[in-house]
């Protein structure tokens, strides 16, 4: 099980990568658990996401600075390409030396680059359950991640509800597992 920060991000970024790998051809349209998603909508934002960090991580740059850089279709006709790419980007930008303990200048404040990374670990691995559910695939999501998720989203996780970023927290079934508390947090049903 990961147990450092860069491992539990690189972790999340392998597990969104293999499902990516598992999308059929047919299957870039098909619904998400985020209403107004595609797996493609879906899989594009994540690789827009990753895309941000080097600028903000590595180079100092702000979100005010970077303006519509990655708005739109950041995927091009290289889903798995791109998300390769971008990936790889991401988790060496968090992995150079200094860069957690950095000051990154977000669209909500400065905040650590750590908490940076936490935040951004965590929502690969919800969108990794997003995309499973999206493409049929196997949703179980491992312990390790689980757990850090839950811990991560915890603090925030009504504000999130409240940004309209996710939908409301629903009420955790007695004797739920972690990975359930986790998608209730966020208003999914496992």
């Amino acid at each position: 099980m990961p147990d450092t920060l860069l491992e539990q991000h690189a972790a999340a970024l392998r597990l969104f990568g293999e499902r990516l790998r598992a999308v059929a051809a047919d299957q870039w349209d098909a619904p998400t658990p985020c209403s107004e998603w595609t797996v493609r909508d879906l899989v594009n934002h994540v690789t827009g996401e990753q895309l941000w960090i080097p600028p903000l991580v590595a180079d100092g740059r702000t979100v005010e600075e970077m303006g519509d850089a990655f708005s739109g279709d950041v995927l091009g006709e290289d889903p798995i390409g791109a998300w390769d790419k971008a990936s790889a980007a991401a988790h060496a930008a968090f992995a150079a030396p200094g860069a957690l303990e950095r000051t990154v200048r977000l669209s909500y404040g400065p905040t650590r680059g750590s908490a940076y990374c936490s935040e951004l670990t965590a929502d690969c691995v919800v969108h990794t359950w997003d995309l499973s559910r999206g493409i049929g695939a196997d949703d179980r999501l491992p312990d390790g991640l689980v757990e850090f998720s839950i811990k991560e989203v915890m603090p925030y996780a009504d504000g999130l509800a409240a940004s309209g970023m996710y939908a409301e927290p629903l009420e955790v079934p007695p004797g739920a597992n972690a990975q359930t508390r986790l998608l209730a947090l966020l208003g999914r049903r496992g």
